[in-house]
């Protein structure tokens, strides 16, 4: 078989190929290329064969492909990679390129070939989810924080005006009382019951209020609000909780003590509602502008692979961390409890704005 027999064969061979494919000596020389990478190219063959990348292709891509190539051949291994260029029009393209070794039967390496496939479709596509996950947690947050705004000044105005009425209501019942006669007994009996629901209503309408944004949270700051937050849940159920604070002056923004706040509140929910235990541990540390947060507990675990973690609540927890930048991680098992672990970056507060269209 003749030297032009090889290369036809090998031509033919390469256009069946639809992506760009082509080979080359030990030089870095075309020894062979198809009818795809001519299109590319915008150039005939005869003025590709026998030629390097540096005499026909611009000097910032062929020195992209001379590099490449000479790693190939002196490690002997298979490399990809991606790269973008311009198309004859001048429209920028992506490329994924993979270029492997050709040895002869004594196994020396010979020369190299390539294929390259355009992705800039896959890139497109790669970049608009990028993009649409950029928006919905921008969504996210604007939410977020639309929601703790709104559900502070329902818990004041719980508080400030339906508080100042039940407590207006409970002194005109006491004023009453103390007007009625001492008999009959059945109508003071009745007043005092009267009074035994307005303190009830009161209690309920504070523990509400406190659920829904504790006042404390604004007013003396995280530290508080956690202390308060593990005192309240301790006295409600049979959990025992330690907290571990390293420092108490640290002066958090709005952003930040929300966030650490709603995520311990939603992590020792979930251990009094799911987990059995009888006993968490809350431990805050601070490092390098950093808020870490370790919350465990020693009960019954749970499966925290990809498929069984989709849960909203540790959703909206590993949401909340994102949002400001940091992390969070879970460490179970079933049986051997729970733990865990966020960061927060300390920063300046920022005011939530809704997401650009």
């Amino acid at each position: 078989m003749t030297s032009q027999d090889t290369q036809q064969q090998q031509r033919a061979l390469l256009d069946n190929i639809p992506d760009m494919a082509w080979l080359k000596d030990r030089d870095c020389r075309y020894l062979a290329v198809n009818t795809a990478y001519l299109e590319i190219l915008g150039m005939p063959e005869r003025l590709v064969l026998g030629k390097r990348p540096d005499e026909i292709w611009p000097a910032e891509i062929a020195e992209v492909y001379l590099r490449t190539d000479r790693a190939v051949l002196k490690s002997g291994r298979r490399r990809r990679y991606e790269e973008t260029r311009p198309d004859p029009s001048g429209t920028p393209r992506w490329f994924e390129t993979i270029k492997s070794p050709i040895r002869d039967q004594a196994g020396r390496i010979v020369g190299t070939v390539g294929i390259s496939r355009d992705i800039s479709e896959r890139k497109a596509a790669e970049s608009e989810l990028i993009k649409s996950r950029t928006q919905l947690r921008e969504l996210s947050n604007y939410l977020q924080s639309v929601r703790e705004a709104e559900r502070a000044r329902i818990s004041r105005e719980l508080h400030d005006e339906l508080g100042q009425t039940l407590t207006a209501l409970k002194m005109e019942l006491g004023w009453l009382k103390e007007r009625l006669p001492s008999e009959p007994t059945l109508l003071r009996t009745r007043v005092d019951r009267l009074v035994q629901i307005v303190d009830h209503s009161v209690a309920d309408l504070q523990r509400i209020a406190a659920d829904l944004r504790p006042m404390i949270l604004d007013e003396l700051g995280l530290v508080s609000a956690i202390q308060w937050l593990t005192q309240n849940l301790s006295e409600r159920s049979p959990l025992a909780i330690e907290l571990s604070l390293d420092r108490t002056d640290v002066a958090y923004s709005k952003d930040v003590s929300t966030a650490a706040f709603r995520i311990v509140q939603e992590a020792l929910t979930n251990i009094v509602r799911h987990s059995g235990a009888t006993s968490a541990r809350i431990v805050a540390r601070h490092s390098a502008n950093e808020l870490q947060l370790d919350i465990s507990d020693d009960g019954r675990g749970m499966d925290v692979t990809p498929s069984k973690r989709e849960r909203l609540g540790l959703i909206g927890m590993s949401e909340r961390a994102h949002m400001l930048g940091g992390s969070m991680e879970i460490d179970s098992a079933p049986g051997r409890g729970t733990r865990i672990s966020v960061r927060l970056p300390l920063s300046i507060d920022k005011p939530a704005t809704a997401p650009s269209p």
